[in-house]
């Protein structure tokens, strides 16, 4: 079987950007990028939900109950805002990291935030004064009493 031109090659010649590649490979390695990418990485890693988190409702006859399993989340990261009968749960998270190095004289700050949002629609009006609102070993329950309407009789 006759060999390819390749096989006949020395391994450095057969990556004509080698020494380009593994210079890259380095730059990425080395401080500050590595710790750049390093806090990226770590940005996403958190615990705190990105985009949604799930929200369940439940009839419990007089009330609506809403829970929200929120785990990692401390309860100043929440609020809350009720709009006609609509109930918005908000999440908010804002991080500042600083490095010194004293010996190299360097200084670095870089933040981070983070929020989501999940609204949620009744079939009825929300009395603000009478919701309630707890959050215990990251699940949050919202106590909503449901609000009954006039009924108005039909006239002949």
């Amino acid at each position: 079987m006759p060999k390819k031109p390749d096989e006949h090659r020395h391994p450095d010649k057969l990556e004509p950007f080698g020494d380009l590649l593994k210079s890259v490979h380095q730059f990425f390695q080395e401080r500050p990028v590595k710790g750049v990418l390093q806090s990226i990485d770590d940005f996403f890693k958190q615990p705190f939900p990105h985009a949604s988190f799930p929200v369940d409702i439940r009839d419990a006859g007089d009330n609506q109950i809403i829970t929200a399993a929120l785990p990692g989340v401390k309860k100043e990261q929440i609020s809350l805002n009720i709009l006609g009968n609509s109930l918005t749960i908000s999440l908010q998270n804002q991080d500042i990291l600083t490095e010194e190095d004293d010996q190299k004289k360097t200084f670095r700050r870089f933040g981070s935030y983070q929020s989501a949002s999940r609204m949620v629609t009744l079939p009825h009006p929300i009395d603000e004064k009478k919701v309630k609102a707890s959050y215990r070993d990251g699940l949050l329950e919202i106590t909503i009493p449901k609000i009954q309407g006039k009924k108005i009789d039909l006239v002949d």
